[in-house]
């Protein structure tokens, strides 16, 4: 568990479904360090309720046939509220719309089946800034869905150095900080120091917008294998 922010970590729950609001709502209101700040049912709302609840993290249905889409929402909310964090919420693992929705700017997903104990958690992470799914899995879920782009859309990682570029291959290819450290000998604090380089100059959110960036640049491509960690 996550040592709790000085004011309650502040969730809007976005689903077309009442009983799935409903049903988050009451995990996350048991929580002392959790308030629900609102529901929305389509994304048109949760636009207009981000604006006037100021939420933290906003929980994201990616499928919503009514109204305004949870991708479109997403694109919306993460241009127009920089520091607010979306997480979407899907039915399944390996989703295209998922995958959309992080291209859009979702931090994460969670499944609709997800445990009470994860769905905290899962708010937690998002809100301290981290990507909201396994590295292995968002990497697989990207692969799955990645197209080749245009060169007028591949990114120029400008300043970014050639160990920050080793360490932006090493995430997308599914590692996590501990397991970069083994890989390239150095210290976890290192690494720690160059993601925070990385992001800065990049401008990504996290990890989940880091792999996509990687993807894009052409720095790592679907079936791309990570070397083995010293010592594995």
């Amino acid at each position: 568990m996550s040592v709790h922010a000085s004011r309650p970590i502040r969730v809007l729950i976005v689903d077309d479904q009442a009983l799935i609001r409903a049903g988050f709502g009451m995990i996350l209101e048991a929580q002392e360090d959790i308030v629900v700040v609102g529901e929305a049912e389509d994304g048109d709302a949760a636009c207009r309720m981000c604006a006037r609840s100021a939420p933290d993290v906003v929980l994201m249905d990616v499928h919503m046939p009514k109204g305004v889409d949870g991708i479109t929402a997403t694109r919306r909310i993460t241009a127009e509220h920089p520091g607010v964090r979306v997480v979407v919420i899907s039915t399944f693992d390996l989703d295209e719309h998922v995958m959309e929705a992080l291209y859009a700017g979702a931090s994460g997903f969670v499944s609709k089946e997800i445990p009470p104990e994860e769905l905290v958690r899962a708010v937690r992470i998002a809100h301290e800034g981290e990507s909201v799914v396994a590295p292995r899995l968002l990497t697989r879920l990207i692969e799955s869905f990645v197209r080749s782009p245009p060169p007028r859309h591949r990114p120029r990682l400008t300043g970014v150095t050639d160990r920050e570029q080793d360490v932006l291959v090493l995430i997308a290819r599914g590692h996590s900080n501990a397991e970069i450290s083994a890989a390239l000998k150095v210290t976890r604090s290192t690494v720690k120091n160059h993601v925070t380089s990385l992001f800065a100059k990049t401008g990504v959110r996290d990890r989940a917008q880091a792999v996509i960036l990687a993807y894009e640049a052409g720095l790592v491509k679907p079936g791309d294998q990570a070397p083995r960690a010293a010592g594995s």
